[in-house]
């Protein structure tokens, strides 16, 4: 797995270099794929709408399964998770060559975003995609990813081809459940007269009319 990050965040750009040196097993413990709500992943210009490249680790060099895009290059995947999610990296497997995406948008819980949206929303953070038949590491900035309940990816071009192709997504970070907060409810102590609407006729100097 590469550790990659020619990374761009809004604020500035950042350019780090490709890591070959991890073992693929560094991922495992903090993997998040149980923590993905699968079903209701969905991708936006798509050659299918549910994409199945929210793949277990020992999976990730499958290419027999991947989604497409469809109508041009440019692909929007929604990812939601089960809880909130202390995000540390997304991982990704695209390609090859030419239908490997220019680079990754990721917007954090923008729910139903869409092409037009994204147009005028600025990413949380942005990444450039190397070609490479390898899992890529892009490590993203905790501040900005610390309670992620779903995930927006976009991927605005393909590198010289008619479509982008992703084989294989994958998180890696910290999950937790999402409690509901229990309902406050409030009973009065002794019912104020003030605090309720008057009926008409009583107590306005009119005579009630109720039971003549």
């Amino acid at each position: 797995m590469s550790s990659c990050a020619d990374e761009h965040d809004h604020s500035g750009h950042d350019h780090d270099g490709h890591d070959h040196s991890h073992d693929i097993s560094d991922a495992q413990p903090n993997n998040l794929y149980d923590r993905v709500d699968r079903q209701n992943v969905v991708a936006l210009n798509a050659d299918t709408p549910e994409p199945k490249v929210i793949k277990p680790w020992h999976e990730r060099m499958d290419e027999t399964v991947s989604v497409e895009s469809d109508a041009d290059d440019q692909l929007i995947i929604r990812i939601p998770f089960t809880g909130s999610v202390k995000l540390r990296s997304v991982l990704l497997k695209a390609g090859p060559g030419e239908e490997t995406p220019t680079k990754m948008d990721i917007y954090v819980n923008e729910d139903g975003l869409d092409f037009d949206d994204v147009a005028d929303k600025q990413p949380a953070q942005s990444f450039d995609i190397p070609q490479s038949r390898e899992v890529g590491d892009y490590a993203v900035k905790p501040s900005k990813f610390s309670d992620v309940r779903n995930l927006t990816l976009f991927f605005p071009a393909a590198q010289g081809a008619d479509n982008v192709r992703i084989y294989y997504i994958g998180f890696l970070g910290e999950w937790r459940e999402i409690k509901d907060r229990p309902a406050v409810i409030l009973y009065e102590a002794q019912a104020n007269p003030a605090d309720h609407p008057k009926i008409r006729g009583i107590n306005d100097g009119q005579q009630s009319n109720l039971g003549m």
